[in-house]
C-alpha cells in the first residue's frame, strides 16, 4: 500500500521551494537568455553565410568595374532581366557576387575584372562627347583609335567646347571623379567678348544664380590686359555643371566664344594635341589617385 504522508515528514517542505523556483528563477535567468540571443546573429552573419561577408560586391558595381557599362546602365539591364549570374537571371541590383561567378549580359561574354587603365582626349570643337547620335553628327569616340576597350567618359563637353576629356574603363572610377562630395577642380581658358573688370570677375568668388540656378563659387582671372573686343579669363569650378562657365560668364555680361578645358583634377591636358589621345602609365595613375580609391578599385 502507499504510504501516506506524515504530517512531520520533510517532503512536504519542498512543495512550497519548486513555486518559489518557478516565480523567481525565470526572472533572474531571462537577461543572460537575451543577451545570447542578441549575440547569436552578429556571429552568424559574420561565419556561416558567405554572401553577407564583405567580399561579396554588388553586381551593377561589379558590371561598372569590368568596364561593361555604368552602374546606371547595369542596374536598368539588371531590371530588365537581361544579366545571369552561373546561369541565374538575376532581378535585383543588390545581388552580391564574388569572383567565381560567372557573370553574362544576354548570354555573351563572361564579365571579368579588368585592370583599371585611363586615357586623355584633347577633343576639338564640333564633337559631341555621347555614344551615338540619331542626327549622325560627329561624336568624340569618332576620333578613338583601333584597339582600344569599352571606354566611359568622365564627364562631358559641350559641342563646341575644346580640351581635356578623360575616358577610363572603370565605372567605379569615373563615379568617383564625377562626384561633387569628389571636389576635383576643372579648370579652363574662356575667351569672351565684353568688357572685363576685376569687379565682374570678383561677382563669382561667393556663387551666383542665373536663369533660376544656382552656381557655387567660381575663381576667374583675367590672363592679361584685354586689347580690343575680346579677352581671355581662367576659370576654376568645382561642381561641373551643364554649361557653367558660359552661364556665369553671361550673368556678369560677358560672352564666352571659345571654351578650353585644360585640366580635371589632377590630369592635365598639356602639350596634347587636338584630336589625339594617350594612355596614362599605371605607374602614373597610382601617383594621381588617393590610396583609399586604389585600395577599393584594385589598384597596385
Amino acid at each position: 500500500m502507499p504510504r501516506s504522508p506524515h504530517p512531520k515528514n520533510k517532503a512536504a517542505k519542498p512543495q512550497g521551494k519548486p513555486q518559489a523556483k518557478s516565480q523567481g528563477k525565470p526572472e533572474v535567468k531571462r537577461p543572460p537568455r537575451i543577451q545570447r540571443k542578441k549575440s547569436a546573429p552578429k556571429e552568424i552573419a559574420e561565419k556561416d553565410i558567405p554572401f553577407q561577408v564583405a567580399k561579396g560586391e554588388r553586381i551593377a558595381k561589379v558590371m561598372a568595374r569590368a568596364g561593361a557599362c555604368s552602374r546606371r546602365d547595369a542596374e536598368e539591364l539588371i531590371l530588365a532581366g537581361r544579366v545571369r549570374v552561373n546561369g541565374e537571371v538575376v532581378m535585383t541590383p543588390a545581388t552580391l557576387v564574388h569572383e567565381a561567378d560567372d557573370i553574362r549580359i544576354d548570354r555573351g561574354t563572361v564579365l571579368k575584372k579588368q585592370a583599371t587603365r585611363v586615357f586623355l582626349l584633347h577633343k576639338p570643337a564640333g564633337f559631341l562627347t555621347t555614344t551615338s547620335d540619331p542626327k549622325n553628327r560627329p561624336i568624340v569616340f569618332d576620333l578613338l583609335p583601333r584597339g582600344v576597350p569599352r571606354l566611359v567618359t568622365v564627364g562631358r563637353l559641350d559641342m563646341n567646347t575644346e580640351g581635356l576629356l578623360i575616358l577610363t574603363n572603370d565605372g567605379e572610377l569615373k563615379r568617383y571623379l564625377e562626384l561633387p562630395s569628389t571636389g576635383l577642380i576643372r579648370r579652363y581658358r574662356a575667351r569672351v567678348m565684353g568688357n572685363v573688370t576685376p569687379e565682374k570677375l570678383a561677382r563669382l568668388k561667393k556663387g551666383i544664380t542665373w536663369r533660376g540656378v544656382s552656381y557655387g563659387p567660381v575663381e576667374a582671372k583675367l590672363e592679361r590686359t584685354q586689347e580690343g573686343a575680346n579677352a581671355w579669363v581662367s576659370v576654376a569650378i568645382q561642381e561641373g555643371k551643364n554649361r557653367e562657365v558660359r552661364n556665369v560668364m553671361e550673368a556678369i555680361g560677358l560672352k564666352v566664344n571659345r571654351l578650353i578645358r585644360v585640366s580635371y583634377g589632377p590630369f592635365q591636358l598639356g602639350k596634347l594635341k587636338r584630336g589625339l589621345m594617350i594612355e596614362l602609365r599605371p605607374a602614373t595613375i597610382r601617383e594621381q589617385l588617393p590610396k583609399d580609391l586604389r585600395l577599393k578599385l584594385g589598384i597596385q
